[in-house]
């Protein structure tokens, strides 16, 4: 045995050469060498090949984990981004809030664009009270609100030009006629709204314009009453021009006091008629007149009105100062026995098919119908 007291494989081999064990074998006795080689075996088997350290290297681990680390990486720059944007940002306010190249310093840097019949005086009184103020702190919305309170401006926009300038950009109404207000002409829109006439003589400015003058109507009544007023006239003055007839342009006057019976007065050269138009089919009722004018002025000399409201039958007003006065004698007139009817005058007869409109008579026509 060697002196470290460990067998190796060499002795072990020597041992079975030289006899040292016998085969194993049933009831054979176990020798205590045996024992011993058997246990060496066993130790040999299980020990590594090669020898390592048996003590372990601790791992130096950080106080929070890989995951939370990173996030908490990412939320400090973050922050840290932030705060840069902050900085920057706030010292740009400061600049643009105290600098003096953001100050609007005259009415020279307001420009006005749009305006036709709205005066630059009718802006610049809204626009007056940012002169000397900073862009920045003009309220755009509040302006633009209180320009569009100019009864011409339909619509606006104001809008800062960097560094001190600012823009206001106007979209004027649309007139669609005159109105007449007591003494005073205006125009109005096809909303309804009043306008007055644009600056300069009045002629000039009446004559820029070709409309009828629409009466039956006052300033005093709230703007919801005149919008409906003048969705009658709208219609009345789309149906007449509809098919490229351009009948409006016959019109001087139209009354929309009675939403049932529009009338209408036509500028005709041997004189002006008032036809009742009733609330519906305007342009047919339209072109009876027009298709029997000159047979009507035939027979009267000057007509006043025409009643146009009922269908299969026309009423005719002549003018009363043009009528031939009764002849007078010496002698008094042989009065006829007259007969009565139930008929009430005025009443037109109607019209049987295929006959055009008749009218009444001269005087008996002038009745209830009469404007």
């Amino acid at each position: 045995m060697p002196g470290n007291g460990r067998f190796t494989r060499e002795d072990e081999a020597d041992r079975k050469r030289h006899g040292a064990s016998s085969p194993a074998g049933v009831g054979a006795p176990v020798d205590d060498d045996d024992d011993d080689l058997r246990a060496l075996d066993l130790e040999e088997e299980n020990e590594p090949q090669f020898l390592r350290g048996q003590k372990r290297v601790a791992v130096r681990r950080g106080p929070l984990p890989k995951k939370t680390a990173n996030r908490l990486k990412y939320v400090a720059l973050a922050a840290l981004a932030g705060g840069l944007v902050f900085t920057v940002g706030f010292s740009l306010y400061r600049y643009g809030a105290h600098s003096w190249r953001f100050r609007v310093e005259s009415g020279d840097n307001i420009e006005i664009s749009g305006n036709q019949n709205v005066t630059r005086a009718q802006v610049m009184e809204v626009m007056g009270a940012d002169i000397g103020r900073n862009v920045f702190f003009v309220p755009l919305e509040e302006r633009k609100k209180q320009i569009e309170q100019v009864p011409w401006v339909e619509s606006a926009a104001v809008m800062r030009l960097l560094p001190d300038r600012l823009r206001v950009e106007v979209k004027e109404r649309t007139p669609v006629a005159f109105v007449q207000l007591g003494p005073k002409i205006v125009l109005i829109d096809a909303g309804g709204v009043l306008m007055d006439l644009p600056a300069g003589p009045a002629k000039a400015a009446a004559a820029k314009y070709s409309f009828p003058v629409i009466v039956g109507t006052a300033d005093s009544e709230p703007l919801s009453t005149r919008a409906a007023r003048m969705k009658t006239y709208n219609t009345l003055i789309r149906e007449l021009d509809s098919g490229g007839s351009n009948y409006s342009k016959d019109l001087s006057e139209v009354d929309l006091a009675d939403p049932d019976d529009v009338k209408v007065t036509v500028a005709d050269p041997a004189g002006a008629v008032l036809l009742h138009l009733g609330s519906t089919n305007y342009l047919a009722r339209y072109k009876t007149y027009v298709a029997h004018a000159a047979e009507w002025r035939a027979q009267y000399q000057k007509l006043e009105s025409v009643d146009l409201r009922f269908d299969r039958q026309v009423i005719v007003n002549p003018d009363p100062r043009t009528l031939a006065p009764a002849p007078t004698t010496s002698h008094p007139p042989t009065v006829q026995p007259t007969k009565t009817t139930s008929k009430p005058a005025g009443k037109a007869k109607p019209l049987s098919k295929g006959q055009g409109p008749k009218t009444h008579g001269k005087r008996a026509a002038r009745s209830s119908h009469r404007d």
